[in-house]
């Protein structure tokens, strides 16, 4: 029996790692923390991805664990509505859309639906060889090795076999740095129930409500790339950054400790030619890392996993089904990656009165606009 393997224990490989369970094909998975501690607070799931759950029979365990919000509001610094989506109007056209779960919540539930001991950790990957029979080994930190048939590669932005493969793939910064948080909802948020980003002239700041009555944030501001004062902030900075914004901003951060803090650069991969390369294949941020500007980082590694298991589900020769992944993935995945790089940058506008204009010509689009635009986002070939 062919040998499968995949890199990465994050929401792409742990979701491939599941799909191709199902169809009879049983991989390893090697992560390179020593242990699954996902890094990150809260993410959005839009109705694309809890549709690949659904594919794979497991949405039900994990819309269990999380939160399903309403809507999804834009808002000026003031709180004055910039723009609305209506989770439950597009639920009804695409499925459950605008649900919200920590990211270890999520990974637990992954985690539980695979064997024991498939998932080996403190492996991290530093190159592979092909050898002489197609066969591929893949040599680890650690100075051990692991021979496997068919590899996926979903390691993250950072992977060291995607540059292997394509030497020039590097992250991009976008040009703004992000802090987040879990916290306790603060008394006068209790209860909830709204998803929000707020843009103003010094930045964004996100808020979104999970279960268990707590509250995941997140904050942008344009800054040099990883820069010391923003490495170092703590919430008194976030407090002057966003001193200006509107209440709720104010009370959270009232709430939030300096030691709830977590800080990253913000970088994507700026879209590469090609994911499969023969008994290899790159999924998930190791193939296609966007900015969060869209909610859909997870959202297109989930897409990912379904739609490989499909295709290996189809093809004999899995190297075929891996260029057939290819072709359905290219396309899409690019036009994600570019339009959340667009959206990032008309969000961080910081000159007054490109943000009085920007907020006004978004007040003006009409919502058919916004569901055709939906549309292109939501629909999917599972």
């Amino acid at each position: 029996m062919k040998q499968y393997t995949i890199l990465g224990g994050g929401i792409a490989g742990l979701t491939a790692a599941i799909a191709l369970n199902q169809k009879g094909i049983r991989p390893a998975v090697f992560e390179a923390a020593a242990d699954i501690k996902p890094l990150g607070a809260g993410l959005l799931l839009a109705a694309n991805a809890v549709k690949g759950y659904e594919c794979l029979g497991i949405a039900e365990k994990i819309v269990a664990r999380g939160l399903a919000l309403p809507t999804f509001s834009i808002l000026d610094q003031r709180g004055r509505v910039i723009t609305t989506a209506d989770a439950a109007k597009i639920g009804r056209q695409y499925g459950l859309h605008n649900f919200a779960i920590h990211r270890a919540d999520l990974h637990d539930a992954l985690l539980a639906e695979l064997t024991p001991h498939q998932v080996q950790t403190g492996k991290r990957a530093v190159r592979v060889e092909k050898q002489p029979d197609d066969s591929i080994v893949i040599h680890f930190a650690d100075g051990s090795t692991h021979r496997t048939d068919y590899l996926v590669v979903a390691e993250g932005i950072h992977s060291a076999v995607r540059r292997q493969l394509l030497p020039d793939s590097e992250p991009r910064y976008a040009g703004y740095t992000c802090w987040r948080a879990v916290i306790e909802a603060p008394t006068a948020l209790a209860g909830l129930s709204e998803a929000s980003e707020t843009w103003g002239t010094n930045g964004r700041f996100g808020i979104v409500p999970l279960a268990g009555g707590k509250i995941y944030w997140f904050a942008c501001v344009n800054a040099p790339q990883n820069d010391p004062s923003m490495r170092g902030a703590k919430v008194a900075d976030l407090q002057r950054f966003f001193q200006k914004f509107h209440p709720s901003v104010k009370t959270i951060l009232e709430n939030t400790r300096d030691a709830d803090l977590i800080w990253n650069d913000i970088i994507d991969l700026k879209p590469i030619r090609k994911f499969a390369f023969e008994h290899i294949v790159l999924i998930g941020d190791a193939a296609h890392a966007t900015t969060p500007n869209m909610g859909q980082g997870a959202c297109q590694a989930i897409e990912d996993a379904v739609i490989l298991a499909d295709e290996l589900g189809k093809n004999a020769d899995p190297a075929a089904a891996f260029a057939a992944f290819e072709k359905r993935r290219l396309a899409r995945t690019h036009f994600i990656v570019n339009n959340s790089w667009r959206l990032g940058k008309i969000a961080q506008l910081s000159q007054p009165w490109l943000v009085t204009l920007r907020n006004a010509l978004f007040r003006l689009v009409p919502e058919r606009v916004n569901e055709q635009q939906l549309k292109a986002l939501l629909k999917v070939d599972f």
